[in-house]
């Protein structure tokens, strides 16, 4: 799984027990599974189909960075499905996992309509930066 992004939890991201509020989080992860989506099928005539249940596994606090991984399930003949992980950036501690994330690709009308796509693609990404001790 690749963790294409990054975000720095503020305090206006916390609920009222000072914890990550998992409606931001959530509005997260659909707008990086929209991005996912149209950089795997070239095309954004996506619509959100189905996201699987949810599970939170830990929460996040004021000053902690995240980071979301996306990775493809499989490529149905208009669809595609993947699976969500968003993980502190630090110590790996896992905030939350979604097993199945489903786009469909659709036409003018909005009915589904083949994409041709079979194989994932990994989006190009910036080499990560070395940390220098001293």
């Amino acid at each position: 799984m690749n963790f294409y992004s990054r975000k720095l939890i503020k305090p206006e991201d916390l609920n009222p027990n000072h914890t990550l509020f998992g409606g931001s989080l959530l509005r997260w992860i659909d707008e990086e599974a929209a991005i996912f989506a149209i950089c795997q099928l070239n095309t954004d005539k996506l619509v959100t189909k189905f996201i699987s249940e949810i599970n939170f596994i830990n929460s996040a606090r004021a000053g902690d960075i995240i980071e979301m991984g996306m990775e493809v399930i499989k490529f149905g003949t208009s669809s595609i499905t993947f699976k969500c992980v968003v993980r502190n950036k630090f110590n790996k501690d896992k905030i939350i996992t979604i097993d199945k994330i489903v786009f469909v690709h659709v036409d003018e009308n909005g009915r589904p309509k083949p994409h041709g796509v079979k194989i994932a693609t990994e989006p190009e990404r910036e080499p990560e930066p070395k940390t220098v001790n001293g």
